[in-house]
């Protein structure tokens, strides 16, 4: 039997009262494992998230015993299940959409893990007042109008020893070194395809009206390190392990108050 059907049967779930529950809850985008019963059997990407999270889970502490972890967009709650799973002492799973914290909280029970779910946008994580030793920020950010300040409020407001970071990626996988300054009338590098560049979806991509903006990889590199994330593992192709540090930069305005063309 495995680890998910002996925890549903410890719950006292049989496997059709699953079945009919998760169905009544669906759609569901993560595809659980919930006793034996998967939750989108038929998901386009197969054992999603699972297949990717076998790809970089080596790249997060196996024991996290007395660890705090922040869930941003935990949608069906897979990370948060394997936060807990890797004995975590407190997950918060957060998510704007009631339909997905339902999930979460379902899976949960399911699997017998003690996870608190709350509604609440990346963008008001300023009312936490708390920090996590680790932060999961895990497809999210391509869904965001506004991207780059998701990511300086988590630095600002919750960030602690680990982000851990996945956005979905378009165009070159290269990276290439970026001067501090190019002239005015230097506009060559902006045609390169490694140069960072953050594509604008106006209508919907992947028949999905909420994908607004994908990095390719330098871009994604770069938003971090200008937010104040020091990339210290890569391990998967868009999955970066992040340490907190200190912000290149002070906050920019909505128009800049200092500089030569101010």
């Amino acid at each position: 039997m495995t680890d998910s059907a002996e925890n549903a049967r410890r719950g006292g779930f049989e496997p059709e009262v699953i079945r009919r529950r998760a169905e009544a809850l669906g759609p569901w985008f993560h595809n659980l494992d919930l006793g034996g019963v998967r939750t989108a059997p038929d998901h386009f990407l197969g054992d999603y998230p699972a297949v990717k999270w076998r790809r970089f889970a080596h790249a997060i502490p196996q024991d996290l015993s007395g660890k705090s972890v922040l869930d941003i967009g935990c949608n069906g709650g897979f990370y948060s299940i394997e936060m807990k799973r890797r004995g975590a002492a407190r997950v918060l799973g957060i998510d704007t959409e009631p339909e997905y914290l339902a999930q979460a909280r379902f899976a949960a029970e399911v699997m017998g893990q003690e996870i608190e779910f709350r509604a609440l946008s990346v963008y008001d994580i300023g009312a936490l007042r708390e920090r996590f030793d680790i932060v999961l920020f895990m497809g999210v950010l391509y869904h965001l109008r506004h991207p780059l300040l998701a990511l300086d409020l988590i630095h600002e407001h919750v960030a602690g020893d680990m982000l851990v970071f996945q956005s979905m990626q378009r165009g070159a996988e290269t990276v290439e070194p970026v001067r501090e300054d190019y002239d005015f009338w230097e506009t060559e590098q902006f045609d390169r395809p490694a140069y960072p560049k953050l594509h604008f979806v106006e209508h919907s991509y992947a028949h999905d009206p909420t994908n607004w903006w994908v990095p390719n990889r330098a871009c994604a590199e770069a938003m971090l390190r200008s937010a104040g994330f020091e990339i210290t593992a890569h391990p998967e192709a868009e999955v970066y392990i992040c340490r907190r540090s200190t912000a290149p930069k002070p906050p920019g305005a909505v128009y800049p108050t200092r500089g030569e063309h101010a």
